[in-house]
């Protein structure tokens, strides 16, 4: 499963399957996620990162991530995708993930304007 396309798609698997536990399976513990334009990360540790998924996310009974496309660049795979069950109408994304030492270190959120 360390092929960083392999990541990516397990951690999609297991969002979609509001599988907490197997979805960060894919995480180091010092993940880091970025919501650019902002500098700073929005969420640090893998600490963080569960209580805002088990609070934020995997509680919404119609969250669905479809993926459009995906890009494999070296250890960064770069996923565009449809996400149902946060907001009134789906939400387009490009998320980007950088893996280091097997498992998915920084993720960058782009959401649509």
């Amino acid at each position: 499963m360390n092929s960083p396309e392999a990541l990516a798609q397990h951690q999609l698997d297991a969002y979609n399957a509001h599988d907490l536990e197997r979805f960060l399976h894919a995480y180091s513990e010092e993940v880091e996620v970025f919501r650019p334009p902002a500098a700073e990360p929005a969420l640090r540790g893998k600490a963080a990162f569960a209580e805002f998924y088990a609070t934020q996310r995997f509680n919404r009974p119609a969250l669905h991530a479809e993926l459009l496309n995906r890009m494999v660049i070296g250890n960064k795979v770069i996923d565009h995708e449809r996400i149902h069950g946060i907001a009134d109408q789906p939400v387009e994304m490009a998320i980007a993930f950088e893996v280091l030492d097997g498992l998915i270190r920084r993720v960058w959120s782009f959401a649509a304007a």
